[in-house]
């Protein structure tokens, strides 16, 4: 049983996150996994590149996780995320691919750094790499779906982009994940 203590904690991640349209787009990729394969559980997240995986922090904390992603973003440069085709890590997680993952690593390694200083995040709790990508189908892809789902999606065409102008906070609601808080680029203040 969790003691008092985690029993209070809510639990968030920090993601991009595209625009309506090709959010829309992607989830009705994530639908077909679903309606097809089996594979649900990509649907209970809007779609995002992950840049910091969960965490658990008390909603008392929201304040100060607020203001220490704001001072960051208001210093970051808008950039543009390409993306083209799928990709794979077997056996269980299917996406779409990221065609130059540079920039949205380099801006991990800089949001690392207020996490760890700012945030005072355990450097367990860090995310050490990313392997940027947004992700169509995981988690409850079985093994035998993700032989029949990774041949026929593989070979498939999907290009899109989106501009980067924020980072997002996310927050789980006991069912789902939702977008909390938005924290745009480039705005002092």
């Amino acid at each position: 049983m969790k003691d008092k203590h985690e029993q209070n904690m809510d639990l968030y991640f920090i993601a991009l996150v595209p625009h309506r349209e090709l959010e829309e787009k992607i989830r009705r990729i994530k639908e077909r996994m679903k309606a097809e394969f089996g594979a649900g559980h990509a649907l209970k997240s809007p779609a995002h590149v992950t840049l910091q995986m969960p965490f658990k922090r008390s909603s008392e904390d929201e304040t100060e996780i607020s203001a220490a992603l704001k001072r960051f973003a208001s210093t970051e440069e808008p950039f543009t995320v390409e993306l083209n085709g799928y990709g794979a890590f077997a056996p269980r997680v299917i996406f779409l691919q990221i065609t130059q993952p540079g920039t949205v690593r380099a801006l991990h390694l800089r949001l690392k750094e207020v996490l760890l200083k700012d945030l005072h995040f355990s450097p367990g709790e860090i995310m050490k790499d990313v392997q940027p990508h947004i992700t169509v189908a995981t988690r409850d892809l079985v093994k035998e779906a993700f032989s029949e789902a990774w041949p026929v999606i593989r070979g498939e065409e999907f290009v899109a982009s989106f501009d980067v102008r924020s980072i997002f906070l996310l927050k789980h609601n006991g069912r789902c994940w939702d977008i909390l808080e938005e924290f745009p680029f480039g705005t002092n203040g």
